[in-house]
């Protein structure tokens, strides 16, 4: 019998880890509830040297929630974020569920191009947005539903020396400061949000008592192939799932004390389970970075220590490195870490577990499974090469592509289908999308899988054209798109090359109109203007014709075959 009828990857869980948990009705507003009962005392949050504990952060969250609630938000209704990481975030992460409402997350960054659809989906009243990008934000009102945006400012959840020191008038410091803060009109500041003027101390709101494991949490904005953006709808059930599942995979977590480092974004599936959500169920202090520069990481561990290191591997290839430079810098005290979005080489791992106290584990997910659906197991017996074994109660099975009610024989190639308690039940008024993305009850990652006689599974390649950069992804269509407007391209293919660090490149292939030159820059900063920085091609090639099919369309896949051939011809000559 294959693999998954045999559910063989119980045999490689640890002695700790059971096959089957108990979810009972537990919703993130119980997570909060219940911590805060347990640890009002306990530190939540630390960022840039200033501390919150527990009891001080639930104090702002319901004076935020008054806030909403005077604004006019209610159950079942939707709240847009869009800021860095940053105590703010949790803050008004946490207020908008207290109301019984969905967080619509959103990267700060965006344009107001890439924020209109997704707008136009959850018809968000209300924005709660880095004060930076404020003025994005305010081009959407009377295109979408948005009235109300509520303006942050990084560096008011600072230390007050800090904010001090960010005053003087200094070039270096006067630049430090404009990265962080920006005047932001016609919106209301946060701290106006929290104060009595609003909403009053929001002492006498409780959490909605509506709320169930099947109430939507969060929309998260995913694309397929077409580069449309769909709003995966995460419920309160499929996000405590995936942290209960966690809880139960690491030896020791939520039995000790922990302090998780929280560099990955937040408004990324990846980055609020591994922090946000995760250090509520454990009682941890979340070390805030606002973005995962290695400056100011290094600055975390040498003065909190974390014992919870979550990341992709280019940040942790980027640590290792400056820890070996900088002997204040120490990886001791961590004692668990995660890899996600792209597999990790193995003398990469081994490095990490020489430098830290604790065993290196990856895992594979999508946004649409809040994340993790396959770890690799925190024992002897992993495999190199191999995401791992599917999660408890999780269940994976490799089809085949064509025909997905054919399971396909150990050892061969097929899409990755999953089934359990952390996968999403549909998008967001997206009935057709959601659809496609079943099969009888298994979720269609539209990735390419083996899984082996034991039931570990290796991942192959992208059903999906999605191009992982940084942890991120890309959708080639979407880039395609942006780079078509521009007057001197007549044609254009997006490809991911890959890097040593298992991440990709977002490059371009070029067909040019007569008379036109090749003028990587002007693409650049054309692209500049739709898109976030990182979706913007790094290099472009120019082509005299792009491959098609006999439809018509471009044949991706000869495209890069294509490329590589060009590169490697370029290499050769430059070699001699």
């Amino acid at each position: 019998m294959p693999a998954y009828e045999t559910k063989a990857w119980l045999d490689a869980y640890s002695s700790w880890t059971d096959a089957e948990l108990d979810y009972g009705t537990t919703t993130l507003l119980d997570v909060y509830d219940n911590n805060l009962a347990k640890n009002p005392g306990k530190p939540a949050t630390w960022f840039f040297g200033k501390s919150l504990t527990y009891a001080e952060l639930d104090e702002q969250v319901r004076r935020a929630a008054a806030g909403l609630r005077a604004f006019g938000v209610r159950p079942g209704d939707r709240v847009a974020l869009a800021m860095p990481n940053c105590p703010q975030h949790v803050i008004a992460f946490y207020a908008v569920l207290k109301l019984g409402a969905a967080v619509a997350e959103h990267n700060p960054l965006y344009t107001a191009h890439e924020l209109r659809k997704p707008f136009q989906n959850h018809e968000a009243r209300v924005a709660i947005v880095w004060d930076k990008t404020a003025a994005t934000f305010e081009k959407l009102r009377g295109e979408t539903e948005l009235e109300t945006i509520v303006s942050v400012n990084l560096i008011d959840a600072m230390p007050r020396v800090k904010q001090w020191g960010l005053r003087l008038p200094i070039p270096k410091i006067r630049e430090a400061r404009e990265q962080l803060h920006a005047p932001a009109p016609n919106t209301v500041p946060f701290d106006a949000l929290l104060s009595d003027a609003i909403g009053g101390s929001g002492e006498e709101l409780s959490s909605e008592k509506s709320v169930t494991p099947k109430t939507p949490a969060v929309i998260l904005y995913t694309s397929g192939t077409t580069g449309a953006p769909k709003g995966a709808v995460l419920s309160h059930g499929n996000l405590f799932a995936n942290i209960h599942q966690g809880v139960a995979w690491v030896e020791g977590l939520g039995k000790r004390e922990e302090r998780l480092l929280a560099a990955l974004p937040f408004f990324h599936a990846y980055g609020m389970t591994m922090a946000m959500t995760l250090s509520f169920y454990v009682g941890g202090e979340m070390v805030i970075v606002p973005v995962p520069k290695t400056p100011l990481i290094l600055d975390a561990l040498k003065q909190r220590e974390p014992t919870w290191f979550s990341g992709v591997p280019l940040l942790f290839e980027k640590t290792l490195a400056a820890v070996d430079e900088d002997q204040k810098a120490s990886l001791k005290s961590v004692l668990s870490a995660f890899c996600g979005a792209a597999t990790m080489p193995p003398e990469m791992v081994a490095r990490w577990e020489e430098h830290t106290s604790g065993m290196f584990v990856e895992g594979y997910g999508l946004t649409e499974t809040a994340p993790i659906l396959i770890g690799t197991p925190m024992n002897d017996k992993r495999r190199p090469g191999y995401i791992g074994v599917p999660f408890p109660d999780t269940e994976i099975r490799i089809a085949n592509p064509e025909n997905p009610e054919e399971t396909m024989p150990d050892g061969e190639e097929g899409e990755i289908l999953a089934k359990g308690p952390q996968v999403f039940s549909g998008y967001l008024n997206n009935p057709e999308a959601t659809e496609k993305a079943f099969h009888d009850g298994w979720f269609r990652t539209g990735d390419i899988g083996v899984m082996d006689e034991g039931g570990f599974v290796k991942l192959v390649a992208r059903l999906k054209e999605v191009i992982i950069t940084g942890g991120f992804n890309v959708y080639p269509a979407e880039v395609e798109a942006a780079m078509r407007d521009h007057r001197d391209v007549e044609a254009v293919s997006v490809l991911g090359l890959e890097r040593k660090d298992g991440s990709e490149d977002v490059v371009a292939c070029v067909v040019l109109r007569d008379g036109a030159v090749l003028d990587p820059e002007g693409l650049k900063e054309h692209a500049r203007k739709h898109l976030t920085r990182y979706k913007v091609p790094r290099r472009f090639y120019h082509f005299e014709e792009l491959p098609q099919n006999m439809m018509g369309k471009v044949n991706r896949r000869e495209v890069q075959e294509k490329l590589e051939e060009m590169i490697e011809k370029d290499q050769d000559a430059g070699s001699r």
